[in-house]
């Protein structure tokens, strides 16, 4: 029996699609089963059964959204390479370069995600358990589709990336997520936590304190938020508040994965003409009279209170961190 060499693997990939997500399950389910015996230890309240028991049903629920609409997704990528205006070669760098656009594209849909109500609707759910371990990296959206957050990750295939890289660097990028939702590692080394997206890095991206509101949008790459204003550390001095602002209070399913759009549909129906394409292009917490806050308003509204807390740690709080345990759901 031969084996196939890498470069036909690569090629295989870029034809295909390698998709390593389905791989990489069993190490999902072994860590998380580690960190359970490391959260009874150290955090007992680290994990709560209602809300894990949640995670993970948005996490099943969002695989079968995923395959259900997954021909859909492929047929558009297609189409776009097919009329493509270039085309880029399968070469060892630009498996690279493509790795790294994809990371880039996942941030600009991270940020709009936070940024644009329509799409926060369907990204809501993962930031919506008041726990941060494993189980909440599963916390994933059944309404991506819908709400066209794919759109960000797809075109590419025009400029002339084949749809199987999109795919495979795709891939990489979610597993890579995964290890980042816990508080069983403080900090890593100093030159790791300057470039890659860390585990206290997106303990900062899932808090509700209003320091750390709409920050630090990363998948693998952190240098996209030091380049582009978003970053901000994780301070020992702030203790991360997880959630979402106004907490649901409730495991239920249905209430995580529709809730935001329920309310979406309810503005609507409510709000003048002329304010309804506000409630879904502007800012989660917008409104048109002005009784919300949006998380730049409640960040303004800290921040004019806090203004000698301004600055950046220094190198002492950049130390490594002992972990804390999650305040508990509801």
């Amino acid at each position: 029996m031969i084996l196939p060499s890498l470069a036909d693997i690569a090629r295989r990939a870029a034809t295909d699609g390698l998709d390593v997500v389905p791989f990489a399950v069993p190490l999902f389910v072994a860590t998380i089963m580690i960190e359970m015996v490391w959260a009874a230890r150290k955090a007992p309240t680290a994990y709560e059964p209602g809300d894990t028991l949640t995670s993970l049903l948005m996490g099943l629920g969002s695989t079968v959204a995923g395959a259900l609409v997954a021909g859909l997704i492929a047929l558009g990528a297609g189409w776009l390479y097919a009329h493509r205006v270039a085309t880029i070669p399968v070469l060892w760098w630009t498996w690279i370069g493509v790795f790294v656009l994809d990371d880039f594209n996942y941030y600009l849909f991270h940020r709009t995600a936070h940024r644009v109500r329509w799409f926060w609707a369907s990204h809501i759910n993962h930031h919506s358990s008041q726990h941060y371990n494993l189980s909440t990296a599963l916390r994933q959206s059944w309404t991506g589709f819908p709400a066209l957050s794919f759109a960000f990750r797809i075109w590419p295939a025009f400029i002339g990336v084949a749809p199987g890289m999109l795919l495979t660097v795709g891939g990489i990028n979610l597993v890579y997520q995964f290890w980042v939702h816990t508080e069983a590692v403080g900090r890593m080394p100093r030159w790791f936590e300057a470039v890659m997206n860390t585990p206290s890095h997106h303990r900062v991206h899932h808090a509700t304190n209003p320091r750390y509101l709409d920050r630090n949008y990363a998948g693998v790459f952190i240098v996209w938020d030091r380049l582009l204003g978003t970053f901000t550390p994780e301070r020992d001095d702030d203790p991360v508040r997880y959630g979402i602002v106004h907490q649901l209070g409730t495991f239920s399913v249905l209430t995580v994965a529709f809730h935001e759009w329920a309310s979406i549909a309810r503005d609507l129906w409510h709000a003048p003409w002329r304010a309804k394409a506000g409630y879904l292009l502007r800012a989660p917490g917008w409104s048109h009279d002005g009784r919300r806050d949006t998380s730049d308003m409640i960040r303004a509204r800290w921040q004019a209170g806090h203004a000698e807390d301004q600055g950046d740690p220094g190198a002492d709080q950049l130390a490594s961190r002992n972990p804390a345990a999650t305040p508990s759901a509801g």
